[in-house]
């Protein structure tokens, strides 16, 4: 898996998880979020959810991807083109 594929992956896992940008999450707490997230509803399930918040609510959406990849980005040190 490409990094830009795994960051896509940890964001659409962190944005379909119960963890709430205000809360200011730590590091940890979002390791955990995307590795239950990922266990929980699979990688296509994670991205079913973040399609599904996009039709439904896609400006509430756009807000949240945007933290959850910033959010990731920041945890797992990655470095990669913007999403």
């Amino acid at each position: 898996m490409s990094p830009s594929e795994l960051l896509s992956t940890r964001a659409e896992a962190l944005f379909a998880s119960t963890l709430q940008p205000s809360k200011d999450p730590t590091p940890e707490q979002i390791r955990q979020a995307v590795l239950y997230s990922v266990s929980r509803y699979r990688v296509a399930g994670c991205a079913a959810l973040v399609a599904q918040e996009y039709g439904d609510h896609p400006v509430e959406a756009v807000s949240r991807m945007r933290w959850a990849v910033a959010a990731v980005r920041a945890t797992y040190q990655l470095v990669g083109p913007s999403a």
